[in-house]
């Protein structure tokens, strides 16, 4: 009977183990496909500022372009990540996601492009020795 038991036990660790990296491919697959297909979204690696105050969120990319971010739910989802690195308010924050480039239709938005965010692929920590933060003090 123990025999049994510890056989039963050995096989469901083993399918378990299986259909867990079975998953994982999957996963990975599925992401894959999304961003192969043409639809539309385009991976961008980036610096990201949002301020409340103003209600107003840019994303700078790593040639220096600077875009509007559409301000919606998936924009606050990118938010929240990144509020836990900020050291002040104005912290950029590097991170990647997949965006619509879009025409700024607001006439209050001095930048020509905005960017809708799709999803948010990563999140990284600011460098703490980047220099090109201005600081304000009396």
């Amino acid at each position: 009977m123990k025999k049994v038991a510890i056989i039963l036990l050995a096989l469901m660790c083993f399918v378990s183990c299986k259909d867990q990296n079975k998953q994982e491919a999957n996963l990975e697959e599925n992401r894959a496909k999304s961003y192969d297909q043409n639809d539309g979204y385009i991976t961008m690696k980036g610096e990201f500022v949002y301020d409340a105050d103003q209600n107003a969120a840019v994303f700078e990319s790593q040639n220096g372009t600077i875009y509007a971010v559409v301000i919606d739910d998936n924009m606050h989802q990118l938010n929240e990540k990144v509020k836990p690195l900020k050291e002040h308010k104005y912290t950029s924050v590097p991170v990647t996601v997949r965006v619509k480039k879009a025409k700024n239709t607001d006439p209050n938005i001095k930048w020509k492009e905005a960017l809708e965010i799709k999803d948010i692929l990563k999140v990284e920590k600011p460098n703490p020795n980047k220099e090109d933060v201005i600081k304000l003090s009396n």
